[in-house]
């Protein structure tokens, strides 16, 4: 996409980032933005920017350490919520789902799966991990956010295909290129009411 910010490209009337948050907004107590770089560019957002901790632009799991520890500063906070700011139709029931299959295993990681294939960026994080995730990240040097979740446990939760003008879309396809965005624009129109 031209090596810019992805979750600030436009989609119909907003940006990708502000679908997302509009999306998740409801299902969490609490919503902030893991970015590093000038965090002025989300400032119109209104929510708090998180930079990761972990120097060297670490990744993904960089940005969920950075997030967990963020949490466990937050009044009465037990997970974090994480999801990816170039995916704006993950299902609106994620949290609550991912929630639920925490139940019977509160130490696991309740990551989002869709037509078979996981989503490890869509999970629901223990606050818990945070030292372990810290160690894998700073002393193994590894960035494999799968690896962690095997390692650690985790449960899927599968969700089901969106359907929108005849076809079956996977609920988190994130946009990549520039005919993603276009399929994006699509899905959007036919999923207004």
């Amino acid at each position: 996409m031209g090596g810019g910010d992805k979750p600030l490209l436009s989609l119909g009337k907003a940006r990708l980032i502000d679908h997302v948050a509009a999306r998740l907004k409801p299902q969490v107590a609490m919503l902030g933005v893991n970015a590093n770089g000038d965090p002025a560019r989300f400032a119109g957002m209104g929510l708090p920017v998180i930079e990761d901790t972990v120097p060297g632009h670490a990744g993904p799991l960089a940005g969920i350490l950075a997030g967990l520890e963020w949490a466990a500063g937050q009044k009465g906070s037990r997970w974090l919520m994480s999801a990816a700011g170039d995916t704006p139709f993950f299902p609106d029931n994620l949290v609550g789902r991912l929630a639920a299959a925490t139940r019977e295993r509160p130490d696991a990681i309740a990551v989002a799966s869709s037509g078979g294939r996981w989503h490890p960026t869509f999970a629901l994080w223990p606050l818990g991990l945070r030292d372990a995730l810290h160690h894998f990240l700073i002393d193994e040097e590894n960035r494999r956010v799968s690896a962690f979740m095997e390692r650690h446990g985790h449960v899927e939760v599968e969700f089901p295909m969106i359907e929108a003008g005849g076809q079956k879309i996977d609920p988190f396809f994130n946009v990549n290129t520039p005919d993603d965005l276009a399929v994006a624009e699509r899905l959007l129109q036919s999923l207004r009411p």
